[in-house]
């Protein structure tokens, strides 16, 4: 991927400038359609030492942010003029990186820059579906109101990822444990068996033998295969970071019991969410879809939801499209058609937002409830071979003493 700064103009006639990424200027050309503009200028930018680091937005900045905005809307929606809402609003904020952007906000708009514009300088912080909804609301002269809903968009995403995040928390820490015993077992434990059996390997079991094995390679090559172990995964995510690789990849993840209809539902209600902000925000569908997708990690899903809005920038009708891809749940066709056929589809999609949601709640406590008892029979399991498989070799090693 290419860094390209473009000048555009949107359809009111105002000026805007920003940068995006893509592999060649073609395709620059249609990310910036995507944003509603009509491309005037688009070069590639080069990479240069001077050029500032790029800003991560991670959980608290991004709740932050999130709050920063619904507060920036009330101030607006009480009277306040925006440069003066700005000022009031630096005060509240104490997060250093959300207090640096929200200071450059203020000074750019001081100079007469609107904030859909001034936004685009820091695309970590405020991606494009924002920047559209923001300048949508700058077009209406609802800019309070538009805030307000991004504000909405970003803190109910967060709690998203708070909801899968913590109830992973558990499985991974007995997943860590269950990996943590077993190593004990054959790098401590399985060892101390190891003189009393030196003197007649050829007579154990052979479970007992391979248990043996283990041991030693673990112990005599154990920096080795961590080193490849290492290796591989490098190379696997560097595999991945090929468009055709990712895209296998999440093919493969839709295709997998249980984890293939909660990816499924927890891009739907991301695309919904923003689908729906972007559209109540004043966003033509066309461009609401292609700046839709981009919240969609799922790169099978999103390459699907990009198609339709490429069909429907020609003509083609949405609801349809949608199901044709079969990336959606069949429910949330339901709620696109009801959406369309009442002229409400905004506010249809935050609807089926908030079902999808409840969905993806239901669906993670009922994985976990499953891996939950899996992992721990899974680890006892482990256990009870490596003990069986000792057991085994001593009470044969004791037949045979009496046999004698």
């Amino acid at each position: 991927m290419a860094s390209f700064a473009y000048r555009g103009v949107t359809r009111q006639g105002q000026a805007n400038t920003g940068e995006v990424q893509a592999r060649d200027k073609a395709e620059a050309v249609q990310r910036v359609r995507s944003l509603g503009l009509v491309p005037v200028e688009i070069t590639e930018s080069l990479p240069s030492t001077a050029q500032k680091p790029k800003m991560k937005a991670d959980a608290r900045t991004r709740a932050d942010i999130a709050r920063s905005l619904g507060e920036l809307g009330v101030l607006l929606n009480a009277g306040i003029p925006l440069d003066r809402a700005l000022a009031l609003g630096l005060d509240t904020i104490e997060r250093p990186a959300v207090l640096d952007a929200f200071r450059r906000l203020l000074a750019q708009v001081r100079e007469g820059t609107p904030l859909s514009q001034a936004m685009t300088e820091q695309p970590a912080l405020f991606p494009p579906s924002a920047q559209a909804v923001i300048e949508a609301g700058e077009a209406n002269g609802k800019l309070g109101d538009a805030l307000a809903r991004i504000a909405r968009i970003f803190a109910q995403e967060e709690e998203m990822r708070r909801l899968i995040g913590g109830a992973m928390i558990y499985p991974a820490a007995l997943m860590l444990l269950a990996g943590a015993v077993i190593l004990v077992m054959l790098l401590y434990v399985v060892p101390q068996f190891e003189s009393l059996f030196a003197t007649a390997q050829e007579r154990l079991p052979a479970s007992s033998r391979a248990l043996m094995a283990a041991s030693q390679g673990l112990r005599a090559h154990g920096l080795i295969i961590a080193a490849l172990g290492g290796a591989s995964l490098l190379g696997l995510r560097q595999l991945l970071r090929q468009p055709a690789a990712r895209i296998a990849r999440d093919r493969l993840m839709l295709r997998l019991p249980q984890i293939g209809p909660l990816v499924r539902a927890i891009e739907a209600s991301r695309l919904a969410r923003t689908l729906g902000g972007l559209i109540e925000g004043g966003v033509p569908l066309p461009d609401a879809l292609a700046m839709a997708c981009r919240s969609v990690s799922n790169h099978s899903i999103s390459a699907s939801i990009a198609d339709v809005a490429a069909q429907v920038r020609e003509g083609g009708a949405l609801t349809p499209l949608i199901a044709a891809t079969g990336a959606l749940p069949r429910m949330a066709i339901g709620f696109f058609r009801t959406g369309e056929e009442t002229s409400q589809l905004g506010m249809m999609l935050e609807r089926l937002a908030d079902v999808l949601e409840r969905d993806v709640t239901r669906r993670i406590e009922r994985l976990v409830a499953i891996l939950t008892p899996a992992i721990t029979i899974g680890l006892g399991g482990a256990v009870a071979a490596i003990i069986a498989s000792i057991m085994t070799a001593i009470l044969g090693f004791n037949d045979l003493a009496v046999g004698q």
